[in-house]
């Protein structure tokens, strides 16, 4: 396979509702989405859609979830080789609250602390390896043992573990929450400085290319020893599920793809953008069409 996502696998339940609930009250609902979700798990469903030979890693259990799981993947050309069922592991699943009326949602997740995916020995290597950090001792060994596959890091968590797997990544795709943690600095958007200052001391820390997300205020980047922000894409957001799992898996695909970096980071900045126009994680996905159209108006 020309690209493998490895990292956390859940389950998602998405109830979309125009309100949060009052607590100590029911509620019933008569809508819902049910779908695979996870990081890598939104990224690689995003890059079967998009026609890239994709494959995913990780971990679920040999229940309802990891089955319906595994059968999604299958549905959406994605190759199930590494995606390990465990009869003795439950699968996590999460249910999610996402709020119409002003775009936020609400996450409620069960994880096993104790069920890892063990570190494993590939077929073939790929020409791409994207993580989100959350499977350490596996992503670890995959990128030691395939030094030359080119390698992107989800980062979304400041655990040291993350930190590390980082390091070791030719591409440090990370959350505005992320690189404040790591460097110690605040951005204020008033204040340009403080975004260099950021930058600058991310590149201390890190040896690959940097991507720092700024949620609707765009994304971070350096080019040409210039640092630049790529502006948001102004949408109505109904449910940000999601959102950042297929900046990610757009960024990829622009990478397998061979595109220049601006365009790399455009891509990844309008399919986020078009994702939260729409209800669940994957389902949101937009379609190469779509994808089209919006760059094409917006270049």
């Amino acid at each position: 396979m020309k690209i493998l996502c490895l990292g956390h696998i859940t389950y998602d339940i998405t109830f979309p509702v125009d309100s949060y609930p009052k607590e100590n009250t029911k509620t019933r609902y008569f809508e819902k989405t049910e779908c695979a979700g996870g990081p890598s798990s939104i990224a690689a469903f995003l890059l079967g859609k998009w026609h890239q030979d994709v494959g995913i890693a990780g971990l679920v259990g040999n229940d309802n979830y990891g089955n319906k799981i595994k059968k999604e993947f299958i549905l959406n050309h994605v190759n199930t080789k590494y995606l390990m069922l465990a009869p003795k592991v439950e699968t996590g699943h999460a249910l999610i609250l996402a709020n119409r009326s002003n775009g936020t949602r609400t996450i409620f997740s069960y994880v096993s602390k104790s069920d890892k995916l063990k570190p494993f020995v590939l077929e073939n290597a790929p020409d791409i390896l994207l993580i989100d950090g959350h499977e350490y001792e596996a992503s670890k060994h995959l990128l030691k043992t395939y030094p030359n596959t080119i390698s992107i890091i989800d980062a979304g968590r400041s655990k040291k573990e993350v930190i590390e797997l980082a390091k070791m990544c030719h591409y440090v795709v990370c959350s505005k929450e992320f690189a404040e943690n790591v460097t110690g600095i605040k951005i204020d958007f008033n204040n340009k400085s403080s975004l260099i200052k950021i930058y600058k001391k991310m590149e201390e820390i890190f040896p690959g290319i940097i991507v720092i997300t700024l949620e609707d205020k765009g994304c971070l980047y350096s080019l040409n020893n210039q640092i630049k922000i790529m502006p948001g894409i102004k949408v109505k957001t109904v449910d940000s599920t999601g959102a950042g799992d297929i900046f990610h898996g757009a960024f990829t695909y622009g990478i397998a793809e061979g595109f220049d970096f601006e365009k790399v980071i455009k891509y990844a900045s309008i399919a986020g953008a078009l994702s939260v126009t729409k209800v669940g994680g994957y389902k949101s996905i937009p379609s190469l069409e779509e994808m089209a159209s919006v760059y094409d108006e917006i270049s």
